[in-house]
Order: C-alpha cells, then sequence, then structure tokens
C-alpha cells in the first residue's frame, strides 16, 4: 500500500496541464482560443491519468 508521500499520480494533472500551456503558447499567435483549448486538454488528460497511475501503483 502506498502513502500519500509515496503516491505521485496527483502530479499527472499539474504536469499534463503545463504540457498544455506549452502547447497553447506555441499557437497563441495564429489562434488564441487554442491557448484555452489545450489548456483544457491538458487539464482532462491529467485528470485521466491520475487514477490510472494510482490503481497500477496500488496494484503490485
Amino acid at each position: 500500500m502506498t502513502t500519500k508521500k509515496d503516491d505521485k499520480s496527483s502530479w499527472a494533472i499539474g504536469g499534463m496541464t503545463i504540457v498544455g500551456v506549452g502547447v497553447g503558447l506555441i499557437y497563441v499567435q495564429t489562434a488564441p482560443l487554442v491557448m484555452a483549448a489545450a489548456v483544457l486538454i491538458g487539464l482532462g488528460l491529467g485528470l485521466v491519468i491520475a487514477p490510472i497511475i494510482s490503481n497500477v501503483k496500488g496494484g503490485e
């Protein structure tokens, strides 16, 4: 069983949000709405990946 300190699955949410911001900054000059879309996509992916990582680590 992993403790809260050992569980790094919550990092997926912040990490994917930062990736979304980075991708959005690439396209912010051509299409400003892509910035908002990329951040929301990154947040959504982080929310999907976090429980998957948590279940994989918990099943060991």
